[in-house]
């Protein structure tokens, strides 16, 4: 096993509320991942989400909640419930978007020259991985603001695209922030459709990242 492999790797355990397979390092989890919430010793009614106990009329749904790790689907109350099915089309599609990248042409600071990359998350969801000529892997965990750039804004609210975003992240060991700017490239139409489908996902998935730093 390779050490890539090695702090990838997982385990199964039984928490108070449930089966969870969860990474082996604590550095190697998601950073769209939640912590459990501090037990309350009430087997059938607590909502493993929230921590809080409920009736069990409303404490009966039982929902995916991939942001913690667990296997099965596991008791909610109404409110968590409605929150995890919206995030379950986070973990069934638009990660895999996300995976699977798009092509932008991205400018590094306040540099004049830009460069088609593909980019893309990886696999164990940790780093933003840019391939083209050059090479760059952004750890999420290090990035601080995300603004999705779009064009086709009305006044009266009308249909938007995203056509690109502003990225800041912290370099390790730096004081200031790197900014790079990305911009859908335009050479097809599919590619455009792709690109404005990932920077899609990448809004929703910084909300996510967003959410798990202030939990």
């Amino acid at each position: 096993m390779s050490g890539c492999e090695a702090r990838d790797a997982k385990k199964l355990v039984r928490s108070p509320s449930g089966l969870r397979m969860v990474p082996e390092h604590r550095s190697a989890r998601s950073p769209f991942g939640l912590d459990e919430p501090p037990w309350v010793p009430d087997k059938e009614h607590h909502c493993r989400r929230c921590g809080k106990c409920f009736c069990d009329k409303c404490c009966s749904k039982k929902v995916p909640l991939p942001r913690m790790c667990f296997v099965d689907p596991v008791r909610q109350c109404a409110e968590c419930a409605l929150i995890s099915q919206k995030e379950t089309e986070f973990y069934d599609k638009q990660l895999k978007v996300l995976m699977n990248g798009a092509m932008f042409f991205v400018t590094l600071g306040t540099s004049d020259k830009s460069e088609l990359m593909l980019c893309r998350l990886s696999n164990n969801q940790r780093y933003l991985v840019l391939d083209g000529d050059s090479h760059y892997e952004i750890e999420i965990v290090q990035i601080s603001t995300v603004q999705i750039l779009t064009e086709g804004f009305t006044p009266g609210g009308g249909n938007t695209r995203a056509i690109g975003m502003i990225l800041q992240y912290r370099v390790p060991g730096a004081e200031e922030l790197t900014q790079m700017k990305f911009t859908a490239s335009e050479d097809f139409s599919s590619n455009k459709k792709l690109s404005a489908t990932w920077l899609a996902a990448m809004h929703k998935a910084t909300k996510l990242l967003y959410e798990s730093r202030d939990q």
